[in-house]
């Protein structure tokens, strides 16, 4: 009997998968015990160092130790993107309007990819380790490939079908539309790498390993960076491209970022052992990966689209009100790596400690998580409070703008440790599979920024009262999804 059929029924006694598992080896007249609720699990000595650190080192320093390699990720590929648009905006206006409405949604395919259906990549790897199952968790890198490929040329498919329809109703026309088209074309067409890159990085992520995924990034910038110009201003003889030419760069980055991973993987580098050929892959596995990934999508989605409507909102106020608001966000997107940071490595450990029946230690390590990221983000929105203008002052010396971005760091800053709250109840979720509560708190926090925004409007008040609902929202977002760790909920 094939052992990834019976994955998730290992990796999860809550999971739908364990009926199939029944099913399946009724059919292979194999005994499927239905009485076990854990599978047998290897002794300690057994298991490869890098699992025993999660089940054994101290959880605090365990973390930060984590924490630092994670964020240190997502801060590269955010800081590569900002590389992307200064480049193609140095080629001109058009070419800065042109890439502008791409680069979001780049950023949004890589967020799910990474986060959300990534996430649940990584909190399985980490729970089948943490049962000692490394073949289970090895076949874990096919299931990448197999839900990759689907999903890049789905990405693909949509863009390449609604792109220019989206470009023309954002406004665009003329050269900023044809520069658009041009570099959407090309970074879509090669979805494929960007979601396999991902996806594969929260494979060697699930085992604990983040110093490998630093090392990909890193080097990948090292190439980028200079390959980047050179494609779009051109050089050694060579016209350039263009802002296309950022387009070919960032495929190379995947692509070569996908291979270094598919090295390290079926190289046998690693805890992970997958085989050189494709095994007979389950679907339970697959659709419950989705499940969690397609729920986490939900909450990254919501995340980007208050900001988008507290944007509309505070637009209605005049420019000087938006750039300060613009300013002052900024900040709260530096949040999310922050956040990520401490979260991921927090779901890996939950995850690998649920698979080896450690619940104590998953429920501390969950609420350990919680205190740090709280903290940080807290302190990150107290000195923001009280000291607004050392960071609006690096984006503007207008003094409406200082005001309204300084309005902002007042109302809202104190409140910046719900989302770090809220944000690493997310991760734990993933790693429980009970998302419900960090999608529904998501869901509150955007219904709060438009019902406020509506308030703001009809009583004609001051478009800075819109800061008073991203406040509540926050709060909200923390809050919501508390009582599940309170009560335990997916750790027994």
């Amino acid at each position: 009997m094939n052992a990834t059929v019976l994955l998730l029924r290992r990796t999860d006694a809550h999971s739908q998968a364990d009926k199939a598992c029944d099913e399946s080896r009724a059919r292979a007249n194999a005994n499927c015990p239905r009485n076990a609720t854990q599978p047998p699990r290897k002794p300690a000595a057994e298991l490869d160092a890098r699992t025993r650190m999660l089940l054994e080192h101290p959880i605090a320093p365990l973390i930060l130790r984590l924490a630092l390699p994670n964020a240190t990720v997502m801060l590269v590929q955010i800081l590569i993107g900002l590389l992307e648009v200064y480049f193609a905006s140095r080629t001109g206006v058009g070419a800065l309007a042109g890439v502008a409405p791409v680069f979001p949604l780049v950023s949004l395919v890589v967020a799910i990819a990474q986060g959300a259906i990534g996430g649940g990549f990584v909190t399985t790897v980490a729970r089948a380790l943490g049962t000692g199952r490394i073949g289970d968790a090895s076949a874990y890198a096919w299931y990448a490939i197999a839900i990759g490929v689907p999903l890049g040329l789905a990405t693909t498919a949509l863009m390449l079908t609604f792109g220019p329809s989206l470009y023309a109703a954002m406004g665009l026309s003329g050269d900023p539309l044809a520069i658009a088209l041009s570099y959407s074309f090309i970074i879509f067409a090669g979805a494929i790498p960007i979601w396999l890159f991902n996806l594969l990085m929260a494979v060697v992520r699930g085992t604990g390993n983040l110093l490998v995924p630093v090392i990909v990034v890193c080097s990948g910038a090292l190439i980028l960076i200079p390959l980047s110009p050179l494609l779009i201003f051109g050089g050694f003889g060579y016209g350039g491209l263009g802002a296309a030419g950022g387009a070919v760069a960032m495929l190379a980055y995947y692509a070569l970022g996908t291979l270094a991973y598919a090295i390290y993987l079926w190289g046998g580098f690693g805890a992970l052992k997958p085989s050189l050929r494709m095994p007979r892959l389950a679907l339970a596995p697959a659709l419950a990966i989705l499940r969690v990934g397609g729920m986490s999508a939900v909450v990254s989605a919501t995340t980007n689209l208050t900001l988008a409507i507290v944007t509309a909102y505070v637009a209605l106020g005049g420019v000087e009100a938006l750039a300060g608001y613009g300013a002052g966000s900024r900040l709260e997107f530096l949040l999310v790596p922050l956040a990520y940071g401490i979260g991921g490595p927090v779901g890996i450990v939950v995850s690998a400690n649920l698979g080896a029946g450690r619940i104590d230690r998953a429920v501390k390590t969950s609420w350990i998580g919680v205190a740090m990221a709280c903290a940080l983000t807290e302190t990150i929105g107290l000195a923001a409070a009280a000291f607004p203008q050392a960071w609006i002052g690096l984006f503007s010396e207008d003094p409406a703008v200082l005001q309204v971005g300084a309005e902002y760091l007042h109302r809202v800053g104190p409140f910046f440790g719900f989302f770090g709250l809220g944000y690493v109840l997310y991760c734990a979720g993933q790693a429980t599979r009970r998302m419900e509560a960090s999608v529904l708190a998501a869901l509150l926090r955007a219904a709060i920024a438009v019902l406020g925004g509506l308030a703001v409007v009809w009583l004609k008040a001051d478009v800075t009262w819109n800061f008073a609902a991203v406040a509540v929202g926050m709060v909200a977002f923390g809050l919501f999804a508390l009582p599940a760790l309170l009560r335990r909920s997916g750790y027994t």
